[in-house]
């Protein structure tokens, strides 16, 4: 009975295939006698990674500290041409965000805003950052908890500890003076942007979406194409107490032989730009530090990667007027649905999917060129969009107003201060009513087709 009540729980099935994964896992250890040592182990573990003494010795045990990061990072950067500024941003509990900025002698232009993924810093967009800024202002930061950024403790809970992510973001740009900007975000970044736009619309002027993470739900088990394996199940019900990076630190001196061993395709990624361990060194030495970002991914997610807080179920809610670009590699093994899933939530907003061939999940590094080439279009053409059709609904506005009889006055006290009201409102008074409808009925298909231009 107890297991009925159990399974009758709204999550339970959510969890069902995780906790069989620990049931066969259980059984493994105890064919082998090591159950209970192994969950002591585990046990141990987890109290002494929590504890300042471990922090402390980590570092003597990794060949690591936040000085080598740095150097590898300026490494890292050591190949751009354009000027640019790096600086801490400090925001509220005494934390900061490591930034780069770029303004290349662009004024007056928005300017793009990137945000690394899960384990990233801002040494990855070493292939993209002279190219994107030169035709607007770029600001890159390490997201809190990852990269030269402090790392401090996240709530466990996933919805608090998103919310610890976006406060972090919108209290950068308060702090920086950014009152609007194109938002572009990688992985766990694109999940991030995403909810940032939920709660600040107004800040953002376009949304850009690299391979996101976090946007789908978990399919149920008899939904997936390809049922995930049992052995897989156990192993991933075993390692579910740590951190997804844990591994990596327990390596200790073995850590960067491990990741250039694992992780070869990154060396190759950047191989036009370093010939030696320049990129490996660097994504050892951003992920070997306290894990308090990775911590916070952790809690986020339920297992096999899946988030807790799927972002499709909210991306109807994501402001009208924000056009949302998603970016894919054409060999991702990422879920590419969510694009056309976010175009069908948003039918009347503008909503772009791009594939980009020879692309894997890193897209920015495994085709730069073409990445580059495709952000900046992007940025040039569709933020006009917005714009354009804030005028065009100006415009059927005032054209509602006249034809109404409504005075100068009152049309001024109903639109306030908005700057096509002044210079559309006088030229119109002066039409007569059936050109009046015919300019509304061609703003109002004009609206339509700026909508559903792809």
């Amino acid at each position: 009975m107890a297991e009925r009540a159990v399974c009758s729980d709204p999550g339970a099935e959510l969890k069902s295939s995780h906790c069989l994964g620990l049931r066969l896992a259980h059984r493994v250890l105890a064919l082998l006698r090591i159950h209970s040592l192994f969950y002591g182990f585990v046990k141990f573990l987890d109290t002494a990674m929590r504890s300042w003494w471990i922090t402390s010795w980590l570092p003597s045990w990794c060949p690591s500290s936040q000085c080598k990061l740095k150097e590898v990072e300026e490494r890292m950067l050591q190949p751009l041409k354009s000027k640019f500024s790096k600086q801490f941003v400090h925001i509220s509990n005494d934390n900061k965000l490591w930034t780069l900025v770029f303004h290349g002698g662009v004024e007056g232009k928005t300017p793009l805003v990137l945000l690394h993924g899960f384990g990233g810093g801002v040494g990855l967009w070493a292939q993209n950052l002279d190219a994107l800024s030169q035709q607007r202002p770029v600001y890159a930061f390490d997201l809190l908890g990852f990269g030269q950024s402090s790392r401090p403790h996240f709530s466990t809970d996933a919805q608090e500890a998103e919310l610890q992510f976006v406060e972090s973001i919108e209290e950068w740009r308060e702090k920086l003076g950014l009152e609007i900007m194109i938002m572009l975000g990688h992985n766990l970044g694109g999940y991030l942007a995403a909810a940032y736009s939920l709660k600040y619309p107004s800040r953002v002027k376009h949304l850009i979406l690299v391979e996101p993470w976090g946007f789908p739900e978990r399919p149920q088990p008899g939904d997936q194409d390809r049922p995930i394996p049992v052995w897989i199940k156990a192993l991933g019900a075993m390692l579910s107490p740590f951190n997804p990076l844990a591994g990596l630190r327990l390596a200790g001196p073995l850590g960067p032989l491990l990741v250039q061993t694992l992780r070869p395709d990154f060396k190759k990624k950047f191989d036009t730009v370093f010939n030696d361990n320049t990129v490996t060194e660097y994504i050892y030495h951003l992920n070997v530090q306290s894990p308090s970002g990775e911590t916070a991914f952790k809690n986020m997610t339920i297992p096999y990667g899946w988030a807790k807080r799927p972002m499709l179920q909210r991306t109807g809610l994501i402001h009208s007027d924000i056009p949302i670009t998603v970016i894919y590699g054409s060999r991702s093994s990422i879920d590419g649905h969510s694009g056309n899933s976010i175009k069908e939530m948003r039918p009347n907003s503008h909503v772009e999917i791009i594939a980009i061939r020879g692309a894997g999940h890193y897209v920015y590094a495994d085709q730069p060129e073409d990445f580059n080439h495709r952000v900046l279009h992007v940025c040039e053409t569709q933020t006009s969009w917005p714009m354009l059709t804030v005028k065009l609904r100006v415009v059927q506005g005032l054209c509602r107003l006249i034809l109404a009889k409504q005075s100068l006055c009152e049309i001024r006290l109903i639109f306030g201060r908005h700057k096509q009201c002044s210079s559309y409102s006088a030229m119109f008074l002066k039409m007569a009513p059936g050109r009046l409808n015919i300019l509304f009925l061609m703003s109002h298909l004009a609206q339509s087709v700026v909508v559903h231009t792809v």
